[in-house]
């Protein structure tokens, strides 16, 4: 539902603000985002697609968000643009292809 928007917020570099359920928190939580990826979670055994985002509201010790598409709630595609040296700190290997330079 949200996919398509959300890879053009790649594509563009824009931050979004992002809506979801949060199994943590028991609820809705609003966090501003850097979208990262679409695809499979190198780290879970399920294989299913997810949106990878930098959480910059994060107040835990992880910025990186894994949501399957029924956790989220609404995808809000911002101005404000964020650059990947914010947080790339380790060899791409992204499953969406896209220009971000050294960071692609």
């Amino acid at each position: 539902m949200f996919k398509e928007s959300f890879i053009q917020a790649i594509h563009e570099r824009r931050k979004v603000k992002l809506t979801f359920f949060s199994k943590e928190d028991r609820g809705e939580l609003t966090r501003a985002c850097a979208p990262m990826d679409y695809g499979p979670s190198r780290h879970s055994s399920k294989k299913d697609n997810r949106y990878h985002l930098w959480d910059y509201d994060s107040d835990s010790g992880s910025h990186t968000l894994s949501l399957p598409s029924e956790q989220i709630k609404n995808i809000e595609i911002l101005k404000e643009q964020f650059h990947p040296a914010e947080f790339v700190t380790w060899p791409p290997n992204w499953f969406v292809q896209r220009n971000w330079g050294k960071f692609s």
